[in-house]
């Protein structure tokens, strides 16, 4: 009889088999490895709602982590609970922190301009397809060459937040350099498939149904790591896409550069997206879907930002007088 694999791994097991992201993966063990820690090693069977209660007091009180981060707790510990342990928490949702509302940092068109005219290669490419198709940098970097689709112009989405699938734009202006850029990256699929490396990651369902799909042109990444690595779910040596750290710094010298004093990240070019779309008139719903938000309220929050809001509101300062002084 096969032994009964350990609690984490199961969690491990359970998070690959719903096709979380690695990220995910780690984030929610070190969650419940901390909650497990932090009652002494109980088993989660053997508690509940009382001791979800004091580990997330315990995160806000004592360590003084953010609404966002007690939430991040939470989500895990509830996972753990419901899918794996197969436990009914009840109400507690009810425990869940009170996010703070925060606009999102824009940019104005100008700045955007400003800042991609200081990026180079691959790097600049990626920036202006997150820019361009309002991508996360996530979705961005997770590309397949099948995914691009330059006889409709648009790029489809797999497996976005939410497990969902989407269509988004692909601008005129990136046709040319992505092809180019295509055409570049096949040198190095070819000394992949030379060297017999192993193909790249697939979801889990499909590598079982199509074993061979990995090593197929159309699964490749569109901007794969100039570097073999371990798989660090399967220990296999395979090529990865590229790694956010390179274009978050150099975002963010593009930014300092350029005279921006702005906090500006890989997801400030998705906010810009958004809100110059809604400057530009287009229909609230047309922007949801592009963005891939679940619900129009969250696309909303880019109406606050706006130079004029939906009600299209004048200063008083800015308002011509009605009558002159006589």
């Amino acid at each position: 009889m096969a032994k009964k694999p350990k609690l984490i791994d199961q969690v491990r097991n359970s998070l690959r088999q719903r096709n979380y992201a690695y990220s995910t993966e780690k984030t929610y063990i070190s969650w419940i490895k901390r909650y497990i820690g932090f009652h002494k090693m109980r088993h989660p069977k053997e508690m509940g709602e009382e001791e979800i209660r004091e580990f997330l007091t315990h995160l806000a009180i004592d360590k003084k982590v953010s609404p966002k981060t007690q939430n991040q707790a939470l989500n895990s510990i509830i996972y753990l609970y419901k899918y794996v342990l197969k436990i009914d928490l009840g109400e507690i949702n009810l425990l869940r922190p009170r996010r703070s509302k925060h606009l999102p940092t824009v940019l104005s068109k100008q700045e955007v301009q400003q800042i991609l005219s200081l990026l180079r290669g691959e790097t600049k490419l990626m920036a202006k397809v997150i820019y361009g198709s309002g991508l996360r940098i996530s979705e961005c970097l997770s590309l397949r060459i099948k995914d691009i689709d330059f006889e409709r112009s648009q790029i489809n989405v797999r497996d976005s937040k939410g497990n969902k699938d989407r269509v988004t734009m692909l601008p005129q202006s990136l046709q040319s350099p992505l092809k180019e850029h295509i055409e570049g990256i096949k040198m190095l699929y070819k000394v992949d498939r030379k060297n017999d490396v192993e193909g790249v990651f697939m979801p889990y369902a499909l590598a079982r149904k199509y074993p061979a799909a990995g090593k197929s042109w159309a699964w490749q990444w569109v901007f794969p790591s100039r570097k073999l690595s371990k798989d660090p779910r399967t220990g296999i040596i395979r090529r990865h896409h590229r790694h956010g750290s390179s274009l978050r710094k150099s975002i963010k010298i593009a930014t300092a550069n350029a005279g921006v004093h702005k906090q500006v990240t890989p997801h400030t070019l998705r906010h810009s997206f958004a809100t110059h779309l809604l400057e530009n008139n287009y229909d609230i719903r047309t922007v949801q879907e592009l963005l891939g938000h679940k619900s129009v309220k969250t696309t909303m929050i880019y109406t606050h930002v706006l130079n004029k809001g939906p009600a299209a509101v004048t200063s008083p300062l800015d308002a011509p007088l009605i009558e002159k002084e006589k």
